[in-house]
């Protein structure tokens, strides 16, 4: 029988390029050491509680369990899919040579390591049913997604989508898997915003941070949307400059030296970039010191700041406080 299994490539997706070039899927916790030479996993799990100690107990266990299932649970011939969080878009795979603990395949930090043949055509986020597009965003690094693999397969192929309700997941219902089913659903609320709302939004959030904020008017803004500062008049430093770029395709460098180059020159810098950005933009960013912003991090602050935002800007983005249990 073939599974499917979502397995996310690092923490920023970083691995996807090597991934792909050596016909890979790899995670970490290299601290375990080859997990094939434990004979259970629980053997697994104690050894996580003696090497994490400093993590709580129910994080050690999930790391070893998603290690265990890595090691011993993908068979030849199952379904990898993981997300490029820059392009908004799965990549899907078929296992070809199940687990082997290598650390010269990608790097002594992701030495567990399974083969696997990419397939070429990628499958856009924005065609996944909402459902699918929720179980799909949990945090885990790897958890199987059977549930959604006729969905991901009719897409792949370009196959007409049967419907039907699917199962009840088998995954443990964990709160960081909540929480960020939570954000997701968030993140494609705050996609729907046309660029205008956007903009107001991320004044909305800046107000909530106590700053005073001035917008720019429809029309071109010479590379800077929204300036914000701490009093009144605009005299007192730091002072902000901020572009928000809402759009799927991802801020490139020259568009942040733009916003470098913008008046005020001194003033410290913001990118809000929905799309994500470059490679370039990402390095032009570090060298000078811009704080930039994707939608997943967007988000974050959104929820973080929520209760302090303007009411009209709490208009845009509509939420609701649920609680948890710790």
């Amino acid at each position: 029988m073939m599974n499917w299994w979502m397995v996310r490539a690092g923490d920023r997706n970083e691995l996807i390029p090597v991934w792909k070039q050596k016909g890979v899927a790899s995670v970490g916790w290299a601290d375990f050491g080859n997990p094939k030479n434990y004979p259970t996993r629980e053997a697994l799990i104690q050894k996580s509680h003696e090497i994490y100690e400093e993590e709580k107990p129910a994080t050690r266990i999930i790391w070893a369990s998603q290690v265990w299932r890595f090691s011993h649970e993908i068979k030849a011939g199952d379904r990898i899919i993981t997300y490029a969080k820059d392009k908004r878009e799965y990549l899907v795979g078929i296992v070809t040579k199940e687990h082997e603990y290598n650390e010269t395949i990608v790097d002594k930090h992701y030495p567990n390591v399974i083969h696997v043949k990419w397939e070429k055509k990628q499958i856009p986020r924005d065609q996944l049913s909402q459902e699918a597009k929720n179980s799909l965003g949990s945090t885990l690094t790897v958890f199987r997604v059977d549930n959604w693999g006729d969905e991901l397969e009719s897409l792949l192929t370009g196959k007409e989508q049967t419907t039907s309700e699917p199962e009840n997941s088998e995954e443990e219902v964990i709160k960081n898997d909540f929480v960020q089913k939570a954000l997701t659903m968030i993140q494609d609320k705050v996609d729907k915003l046309d660029p205008w709302q956007m903009q107001e939004l991320v004044a909305g959030l800046l107000r909530a941070m106590g700053y005073n904020v001035k917008v720019s008017k429809k029309g071109p803004d010479r590379g800077v949307d929204i300036l914000a500062h701490k009093d009144a008049f605009g005299f007192e430093k730091p002072i902000i400059k901020v572009q928000v770029k809402h759009r799927k395709s991802s801020s490139s460098g020259p568009e942040i030296q733009q916003l470098l180059g913008a008046h005020p020159i001194d003033a410290n810098s913001i990118f809000v970039s929905t799309g994500g950005f470059t490679a370039a933009a990402e390095n032009i960013g570090k060298q000078h010191n811009v704080k930039l912003i994707d939608l997943e991090e967007l988000v974050k602050l959104i929820v973080q700041w929520y209760d302090k935002m303007p009411s009209e800007t709490r208009s845009l983005l509509p939420l609701q406080k649920i609680y948890i249990p710790e």
